[in-house]
């Protein structure tokens, strides 16, 4: 069953990777991944909430924070040094064929920290203010969504390292979401 598992992982990869080639995502997928196209909305985000909610919004980017970084440890310092998979750019099977668009990266592939992450503050925020704007949650998944795709297009993540850490993401960013809901209960 493992091996059925990471047969069809390789092979989505492949598809992604491979398939789905064209120059805009040659483009577009680099830059999706990269810190500097989306630390800018993070300082907005940041600034938005101090600036319209004052102490709340201390509170909420303290928890958005925390979520990003807890799930960033335990990714990366629990999960990814336990499990030990390789990135697809150095998989002796994969490496062979697949399209390397950025530098491989130094650890290990699963779960993605970039899906992780991403997951993790999309989850919170989303939580945090969908009673205000009903449309958050599809934005913060698109944009969270978009960010790991782009991790198993440009060569450095599998799909399943993805889906995990999305998963892994959401649960992370849902516990801090109700951490916030119990100090802040009528927000």
């Amino acid at each position: 069953m493992l091996e059925h598992l990471i047969q069809l992982d390789r092979h989505i990869f492949f598809y992604i990777n491979h398939d789905l080639t064209n120059p805009f995502f040659d483009w577009l997928m680099p830059i999706l991944r990269n810190p500097r196209t989306w630390i800018p909305l993070y300082i907005f985000i940041l600034a938005f909430c101090l600036w319209k909610y004052k102490k709340r919004g201390a509170l909420i980017v303290i928890l958005f924070a925390l979520s990003a970084g807890f799930a960033d440890f335990t990714s990366v310092h629990l999960i990814k040094n336990t499990v030990q998979r390789v990135r697809p750019c150095r998989d002796p099977i994969d490496s062979e064929t697949a399209t390397i668009r950025v530098p491989c990266g130094t650890g290990y592939s699963f779960p993605s920290t970039h899906a992780t992450d991403h997951f993790a503050m999309a989850t919170f925020i989303s939580f945090v203010f969908f009673r205000r704007w009903k449309w958050i949650w599809l934005w913060a998944v698109l944009w969270a969504g978009s960010i790991s795709f782009a991790q198993v297009y440009v060569g450095v993540h599998f799909p399943v390292d993805i889906t995990v850490g999305a998963l892994y993401g959401i649960l992370v960013g849902w516990l801090f979401y109700l951490a916030f809901k119990k100090l802040q209960p009528d927000f």
